[in-house]
């Protein structure tokens, strides 16, 4: 099986006027990403997503991976990173580069997994597999004037038992969003926060003392994402798990954040990364260290369906017949058609519990009138 066309798809997604959502960081009103459509001489067809706008993502592909990309023989995937990520040298190491190899990367396991009618997952070696619980990524910071209870009540009401909710905005605003949060949850769900690493270390340390009481399962990005001797500062004053990878990408970044941060959760964004190659192999690491990876997903329906594959992928270690840790899965609830239309049949992640498509491939069928819809060219 060969490669015979690959085509750049930036797509694009703009929220009404006054309804802007974001973190503590600020509002956004944009959702921009960039799907790679990979043609075959089988007549098979592989999707992947690179988590970057489409203008960079187009000239990416069509400066470092088109030449390469056409011809090539998508069985020989585990070759890309380290093709794409040392050639050329003074670039591949960064976001654009990385993000588009991910693109590509994904959607040669797609095709592998049509080829050989299986599931990705299977193919990365996870056992089978049918569920992942579903947490919501909700209670963003907006524009609007609404009440704090509002989507926390909406998740409860969908089914979710597990949700994160962005805090970051001072001590007194997050302590009061995350007891609504806690009272609307109720006490046996899992609540995580995500400071979006708009903190320094100290402030950061005093919120994460003053809503501990509300049992967190973990704080996300606490202090900004290359502040290493910060996250050592907050670990050793804090006694809540932490979370970070979202802003990072490769393997050895991701070494990093568990060698030097000394994170306890690593959280890849499977199109942006390195794709699933290079998340299988920070899998690894993070199994060799005992620390847990949950794949963070802000992406659209076909990087979605990537982390699911990957997550349900991952390895038990250390627990075997005894799993007091649930198999999570983040599942943005802000409006996003990006996520939302562009599967034939969208993943559902009401009542608690998302399926793991057992298809071959993702395990998903793009529609592709839908894609044209938001395409952004």
């Amino acid at each position: 099986m060969q490669i015979t066309d690959i085509e750049v798809i930036p797509l694009s997604y703009r929220l009404p006027e006054g309804c802007g959502l974001g973190d503590a960081r600020g509002f956004g009103y944009d959702r921009e990403t960039t799907l790679i459509r990979l043609d075959t001489d089988a007549g098979h067809i592989g999707w992947g997503e690179a988590f970057v706008p489409g203008r960079l993502a187009r000239a990416t592909i069509e400066s470092f991976f088109a030449d390469e990309i056409v011809g090539f023989d998508p069985h020989d995937v585990e070759s890309l990173a380290d093709r794409f990520t040392t050639d050329p040298y003074h670039f591949g190491r960064g976001i654009a580069v990385q993000s588009a190899l991910s693109a590509v990367d994904i959607a040669c396991w797609d095709l592998i997994g049509k080829d050989l009618d299986h599931p990705v997952y299977r193919l990365l070696g996870g056992v089978e597999r049918e569920e992942l619980r579903p947490y919501a990524s909700t209670m963003y910071f907006t524009e609007q004037d609404r009440s704090l209870a509002e989507p926390i009540e909406r998740a409860v009401s969908e089914g979710f038992t597990a949700a994160k909710i962005k805090i970051g905005g001072g001590t007194e605003s997050d302590v009061k969003r995350v007891r609504v949060a806690r009272e609307v949850l109720g006490d046996d769900a899992l609540l995580m926060v995500d400071m979006n690493g708009n903190y320094r270390p100290a402030q950061a340390a005093r919120t994460a003392n003053a809503i501990a009481e509300y049992d967190i399962a973990w704080i996300e990005e606490p202090v900004p994402p290359e502040n290493e001797s910060g996250y050592q500062e907050v670990k050793r004053r804090v006694d809540v798990p932490i979370a970070a990878g979202e802003a990072h990408y490769g393997r050895f970044a991701f070494k990093r954040l568990i060698d030097d941060y000394g994170v306890d959760i690593v959280q890849p964004n499977l199109a942006r990364c390195g794709g699933l190659t290079e998340a299988r192999r920070i899998g690894t690491i993070a199994t060799t260290e005992n620390v847990r990876i949950c794949p963070h997903v802000w992406n659209s329906a076909v990087g979605l369906a990537a982390a699911v594959q990957f997550a349900a992928s991952t390895s038990e270690y250390p627990h075997t017949r005894n799993r007091p840790e649930p198999r999570l899965l983040e599942f943005d609830r802000s409006e996003n058609p990006l996520r939302s239309e562009l599967l034939e049949d969208p993943l559902d992640p009401t009542g608690g519990v998302l399926k793991v498509p057992q298809k071959p491939g993702l395990g998903i069928d793009v529609d592709e009138v839908a894609v044209e819809r938001y395409r952004d060219d």
